[in-house]
C-alpha cells in the first residue's frame, strides 16, 4: 500500500469492484436472452407472441382455420374473422377468453374485437393448391418420371390455367 491509499474497510470484506465484472469465455444462454429477445418483445408483449403461437392449441383447428388474433392490448385481444364467424364468437366470448387466460395461466384477455377479414393462412399450413395444378397432376400420373413428364405437367397447368382465366 502506498500513503496515498488509505483502507477504511474492516478487514475481511471483500474488495469492492471500480467497473463492472467483464466475462471471458463461455457464457450461460439466460444472460445473452434478454438482450435478443428485447426488439421482438417491444414490436409484441409476451403474451401477445404466446397467443400467436398456440393459437390452433387454445381454440382448436375449426375456430384456427377461420380466425386469426391480430393485436392484443390493454386486456383487448382483436380477432380477424372470415365471414359470419365474428357472430359465433361473440356467443363463445366468454368461454374462448376463459381457454385464453388458461392457456396463458393469468387473466390477460378481458375483452375480445372481431375484425372482419380473411385471415392469413397459418404458418406451416399448406397452400391451398388450385384444381389448375391437381388436374395436371392426376392427368400425367401415369407417365415415368422423369424431364417429359414434368415438362408435360407445366404445360397441363399453363393450359388448365388459362382456360379458367377465360371461363
Amino acid at each position: 500500500m502506498t500513503g496515498s491509499q488509505t483502507n477504511d474497510k474492516p478487514a475481511g470484506a471483500p474488495p469492492e469492484a471500480a467497473s463492472p465484472r467483464h466475462v471471458y469465455g463461455p457464457r450461460p444462454i439466460t444472460a445473452l436472452l434478454p438482450a435478443i429477445v428485447r426488439p421482438a418483445f417491444r414490436k409484441r408483449a409476451p403474451a401477445t407472441a404466446q397467443v400467436l403461437a398456440d393459437w390452433e392449441a387454445i381454440v382448436g383447428p375449426a375456430l384456427a382455420a377461420v380466425t386469426t388474433p391480430r393485436k392484443l392490448f390493454s386486456g383487448t385481444l382483436a380477432i380477424a374473422c372470415a365471414g359470419p364467424v365474428a357472430m359465433e364468437l361473440q356467443h363463445l366470448a366468454e368461454p374462448l377468453m376463459a381457454r385464453i387466460n388458461g392457456h396463458l395461466g393469468r387473466v390477460a384477455v378481458t375483452r375480445l374485437r372481431f375484425i372482419q377479414d380473411v385471415p392469413p393462412p397459418l404458418p406451416g399450413a399448406p397452400a391451398p393448391r388450385p384444381p389448375a395444378i391437381a388436374a395436371a397432376r392426376k392427368a400425367v400420373a401415369s407417365l415415368p418420371e422423369g424431364e417429359l413428364r414434368d415438362a408435360l405437367e407445366a404445360l397441363g397447368r399453363m393450359v388448365l390455367r388459362d382456360g379458367e382465366k377465360s371461363a
